[in-house]
């Protein structure tokens, strides 16, 4: 490992938060695959499983920012380990509704209340910034480590879910995904050293949601768009490797796309870039739409697999500098929920994109859905030139965890970030 990345794990409970985070987020990348598949293996209808994938998506979308807020007042531990408990058991029923064929409704039913799935990356990124807020090249640095502790979850969370789903038993991946959440947060809070401090609603005005900012909304509104990308591709991807005879294979594509960004995000922490960090961010947005293009002419699981790689180079490198931006415009004491509302906007993304991507594919075939991403990718880039001067104006109202360039402002005052 760099030497950049190594200092960041010189404070003390990094190593052991960080690996269970490691766990607890690989959930993020099994449990949508994993029932897309399972449902797929079960019943063969596409729209069905990624309708439900979707629901799921919705719910999180909903409810997760809801979870967040309470963490900033309440603290990690009171917080995540009920919701945790609440969607592994809502996971668990949904299982056993679709191994014994209960109404469809039931499903849905079980992916809503499930929603209530924790952002584990949230909740590590805040420790992050507690630990080093007064240090802003190694809190690029950890942020660029957690983006790549990201990728390398979505370069095997794919592979274990669908390699469980389609060799053991269909409902195998979205169970041991289920199970990891357990134990990763679990291991999370149980480190009680390196918890954010709560921020209780009377001290700090926690009436507002973060979603005020007007910076947070542009980002948040651009990672609808997406996550519809990453939708699309998913479900694109496996009705492709089916259509090719290697359904199994759509692990693997998909791992190779994550093992892009992850490279990206390695070499993007190492950096120590100037200049404005918006006008690094449009253009990452803008590189993510057009390395959509290549995938529409893909003929072949090899080509596709090399131009989901040459598109993965960007996503890591704009995640990183939207935290970054977060920071600039989201109050201390409502870190952890502006951080949860773009995986909200992703989550959202995700699910519209994953359910139109399933009724194209159903009535055109697996490339088909390749054309839902490229309209996401451009609908991503349009929003964020939209938002260009939104994101340029200086944060109002309550002081933002640091400045535009990831200077912390702490010492103006001493209230820990949550």
């Amino acid at each position: 490992m760099p030497s950049p990345y190594r200092a960041i794990f010189a404070a003390p409970g990094t190593v052991g938060f960080s690996a269970a985070g490691l766990i607890g987020r690989l959930p993020i990348s099994m449990v949508g695959v994993g029932i897309l598949t399972m449902i797929s293996e079960i019943t063969g209808r596409y729209a069905m499983a990624s309708a439900l994938t979707g629901t799921l998506a919705l719910a999180a979308a909903f409810i997760g920012p809801q979870v967040s807020r309470l963490v900033d007042q309440y603290g990690q531990r009171r917080v995540l380990r009920p919701a945790t408990l609440i969607c592994v058991a809502s996971v668990a029923v949904l299982l056993a509704a679709a191994a014994n064929g209960w109404p469809d409704w039931t499903l849905f039913a079980c992916a809503a209340v499930a929603g209530c799935v924790p952002s584990v990356g949230s909740m590590v990124r805040a420790r992050w910034t507690v630990i080093y807020r007064d240090s802003p090249r190694e809190l690029h640095t950890a942020y660029s480590f957690e983006s790549v502790v990201d990728e390398v979850c979505f370069i095997f969370g794919p592979i274990i879910a669908i390699g469980l789903s389609t060799t053991w038993f269909p409902e195998a991946g979205p169970l041991i995904a289920a199970l990891c959440l357990l134990v990763g947060v679990w291991l999370l809070t149980a480190q009680r050293s390196t918890e954010p401090e709560p921020h209780p609603r009377e001290e700090h005005g926690a009436r507002t949601s973060a979603l005020r900012s007007p910076g947070l909304q542009v980002l948040t509104a651009t990672f609808v768009a997406t996550g519809a990308i990453f939708g699309s591709i998913d479900v694109s991807t496996l009705a492709f490797a089916e259509e090719q005879g290697h359904k199994s294979a759509a692990s693997f594509v998909l791992a190779i796309w994550a093992f892009g960004s992850c490279l990206a995000g390695v070499v993007f922490g190492l950096l120590h870039l100037k200049g404005k960090s918006e006008r690094r961010w449009v253009l990452g947005v803008c590189a993510m739409a057009v390395s959509m293009i290549p995938l529409l002419l893909a003929g072949n699981l090899p080509f596709l697999a090399v131009a989901l790689f040459v598109s993965g180079l960007a996503i890591a490198p704009t995640m990183i500098t939207t935290m970054a931006l977060i920071e600039a415009h989201v109050p201390r004491a409502k870190l952890t929920e502006g951080m949860t509302w773009i995986s909200t906007g992703l989550a959202v993304g995700v699910a519209v994109g994953s359910s139109v991507t399933g009724l194209v594919i159903d009535a055109s075939g697996a490339r088909s859905g390749y054309v839902v991403s490229i309209s996401s990718g451009v609908a991503a880039a349009a929003v964020a030139f939209a938002g260009y001067r939104r994101l340029t104006r200086p944060a109002q109202g309550e002081e933002p965890a640091t400045d535009g360039d990831g200077d912390s402002r702490a010492r103006q005052h001493g209230d820990r970030v949550a």
